[in-house]
């Protein structure tokens, strides 16, 4: 099997998987349209509420989408395709990247899909300014997609279920795509060292067109470099089980 046909199937399987469309799609659009329907001639911090209300829905459904691929990693472990990949002629980096594609693709959808509901209760921003909230979101989701392959290296299929939920939401309270928790103090210093806060930092960045600060890039550098080499470890310790 050729990694392009292998990356076809998990698309495939991927789109099949209703409930995880419902968690990753409807769910953060339904949530999107409660709370920025009521509010959406309200600002805050000099941003239009559903402006900075759908980057916090962004983030949360993109985080959902990417590390949900551990799950698969989980399930395709207890069924022993792990053992069974190691004499075929897919490789492993092959495997790892049709996962981070798939939860890549799902991720854009999610965007979109908000994005659209956004300008449906009056968002309006410069092409070169959604050009940015897209490139940051993309950028900035990539230790959630990591920090799910080593999630799905880690633990058992029963257990992702509850797992992930747990940690995306974690995440996204933390960072703020249900709203700010901390807007001073040692807290908020805190929680700026999370990449969750930076995605949530990607409306305020797509007004001014200007990206990030340096500490954003290094945030997310740091958190993506350190669960890829977690789940490189993780994945040795399960091989050399086999």
């Amino acid at each position: 099997m050729s990694s392009l046909t292998y990356t076809r199937y998990e698309v495939l399987r991927m789109l099949r998987n209703r409930r995880f469309f419902i968690f990753s799609l409807i769910f953060p659009l339904v949530l999107f349209y409660v709370i920025a329907t009521e509010n959406r001639h309200a600002r805050l911090d000099g941003i239009s509420f559903p402006l900075y209300y759908m980057t916090g829905m962004i983030a949360f459904g993109t985080m959902s989408a990417v590390v949900a691929g551990g799950a698969r990693i989980a399930v395709e472990r207890s069924l022993g395709w792990t053992r069974q990949m190691r004499i075929t002629p897919l490789s492993v980096g092959a495997y790892f990247r049709a996962k981070l594609v798939t939860g890549y693709l799902m991720a854009a959808i999610s965007l979109v899909l908000i994005s659209l509901a956004g300008l449906s209760l009056g968002v309006h921003l410069a092409a070169a300014n959604w050009a940015v909230l897209a490139g940051l979101v993309l950028v900035g989701i990539a230790p959630f997609a990591v920090l799910g392959i080593l999630m799905g290296n880690l633990l058992s299929a029963d257990s992702m279920g509850p797992a992930l939920g747990g940690t995306v939401t974690f995440f996204a309270l933390l960072g703020g795509s249900f709203g700010q928790l901390f807007a001073s103090g040692v807290m908020h210093q805190v929680i700026e060292l999370l990449p969750s806060y930076w995605l949530v930092q990607a409306s305020s960045s797509a007004i001014r067109a200007g990206g990030w600060p340096v500490e954003g890039w290094i945030v997310v550098a740091a958190w993506t470099a350190a669960f890829a080499v977690l789940g490189r470890l993780a994945y040795q310790r399960n091989t050399a089980r086999v």
